[in-house]
């Protein structure tokens, strides 16, 4: 019952919002939903969990997933009822049902154990996502939101290519045809082991290309540069998130075959190309957005990293995709409302952001250290107990080389943040009237706080939940 309601209810109200007249009305159901969501997420936790061969499920790995995303969901939401008085002019009859159908399909995409299932489910957020980057409705919108359609639909179709392959492997292998993640690990082992393997690597570049992994990641800079910031965040946070939860559940397949080599090593090729890659375009970048967009590629590939080299860094993965979610909703919600406050996102344009909006680009700056793993804040922890990993599996090159690129991502991004917040505004720059607001700073506010608790003390239930979710990807379930 509460599945359902997860899934339904959302869809619901977003057929609610579509006749209701009154658009102030209409965007205070996204609180509503988000509050209501995040209710049913936390009973979800003490419910006993479903038989073996259900279609949906809860897991350690899908209910992290969908907390996190449930929490950053509902600071969005609240924020988006601040943000849209400002954008009268845009209206909200399509933002509000978009964001509720994408929360939708998030929660089916976490609770799925159905490969198909999985698959429809995110290529619903695809769907869902597209008109929130297009809300500007601009041309550099609307090429964001073309470039975000064909990237990440040509990404699905591979991914679907991968979970044809899968299937085919264990008909090749003499075993039961079905896409049931617990059939699927039952079987496992009698697979045909390169159809098996063939599987998860188009698995791995199709989900990938959601997640955005380099070199699969082109289309980040274009929607995150141009989607409102209340929508960068959720797909820096809640969409990767879903991503990378479907390369998850194709390593646990490969996990049960006894082949998790393979998978590991992929991660990590991957991984740390999407670290250097980035590193090399977050300097001297003077587009916010797309610094943050770059930003996400990262930390990507810090969590492929940690789960391809498994035992205590998988660990750390699990930890770190709490806190890229939640300190990605920091920054892309103050990096709004300085954008609101100076009508643009490029350093030439914005300076001395600490005097016309100090809370807003007080929080960017926290978020900037967070992100970039200053002590105490929660990712510090997170990308230290990684790299303990990589240390403890005997990858002392490795770990210089995640260490270099570290620093290098701390320059390249602090030199833009730095230069935006401090000193003096530039002279005649246009005062757009726009001031911090409980509504606008208050969620970011939220989700620092969360960042820095984490950072400062792990409670002792949810280290044993990490813990358990990290023993899925690590052991046949």
């Amino acid at each position: 019952m509460t599945i359902a309601a997860l899934i339904l209810f959302p869809l619901a109200l977003a057929v609610l919002s579509w006749p209701l007249p009154w658009d102030r009305g209409r965007s205070w159901l996204l609180p509503l939903a988000g509050t209501l969501h995040l209710l049913l997420t936390i009973r979800l936790f003490a419910e006993p969990p479903r038989p073996a061969g259900s279609w949906i499920a809860a897991d350690a790995l899908g209910l992290l997933v969908l907390g996190v995303s449930s929490l950053l969901f509902l600071c969005c939401s609240i924020y988006a009822v601040g943000y849209l008085r400002f954008r009268l002019d845009r209206g909200n009859r399509v933002i509000v049902p978009c964001l509720l159908i994408f929360l939708s399909a998030l929660t089916l995409a976490a609770l799925a154990r159905h490969l198909g299932l999985l698959w429809l489910a995110v290529e619903t957020t695809t769907l869902a996502s597209a008109p929130l980057i297009y809300f500007n409705r601009n041309r550099r919108s609307i090429e964001a939101t073309w470039k975000y359609l064909l990237l990440c639909s040509v990404g699905i179709a591979l991914a679907m290519l991968g979970i044809l392959f899968v299937a085919y492997a264990a008909l090749h292998g003499g075993e039961q045809v079905s896409l049931q993640l617990d059939d699927l690990l039952a079987g496992a082992p009698g697979f045909s082991r390169p159809w098996l393997q063939a599987g998860f690597v188009f698995l791995l570049v199709g989900f990938g290309a959601k997640m955005g992994l380099a070199p699969l990641h082109s289309w980040k800079p274009d929607a995150y540069g141009e989607a409102p910031g209340l929508v960068g965040a959720l797909l820096a946070g809640g969409l990767t998130s879903v991503a990378f939860l479907a390369i998850l559940r194709g390593v646990q397949v490969m996990a049960a075959a006894g082949d998790l080599a393979l998978a590991r090593q992929s991660l990590i090729g991957l991984g740390v190309f999407s670290l250097a890659l980035a590193a090399v375009f977050m300097i001297r970048q003077p587009d916010v957005k797309r610094l943050l967009a770059y930003s996400s590629v990262e930390h990507m590939g810090i969590l492929a990293i940690g789960v391809g080299i498994g035992g205590l860094a998988t660990f750390g993965a699990m930890f770190h995709l709490v806190n890229n979610a939640l300190t990605k909703g920091v920054l892309f919600l103050a990096v709004g409302n300085i954008q609101r406050a100076y009508s643009s996102k490029y350093l030439g344009e914005v300076r001395g952001a600490l005097v016309r909006v100090p809370v807003s680009a007080g929080l960017f700056l926290a978020g900037f250290l967070a992100i970039t793993g200053t002590p105490p804040f929660g990712p510090f922890l997170s990308e230290f107990t990684i790299l303990r990993g990589i240390f403890g599996a005997g990858h002392p090159w490795l770990a210089g080389l995640f260490l270099l690129l570290l620093a290098v991502v701390f320059v390249g991004m602090g030199s833009t943040v730095l230069a935006m917040t401090q000193g003096e505004e530039p002279a005649g720059m246009v005062d757009s009237g726009y001031r911090d607001s409980l509504l606008m700073v208050g969620p970011p506010l939220l989700l620092l706080l969360l960042v820095l608790g984490l950072g400062l003390f792990l409670p002792e239930p949810l280290r044993q939940f990490l813990q358990e979710a990290a023993s899925l990807l690590e052991v046949a379930v």
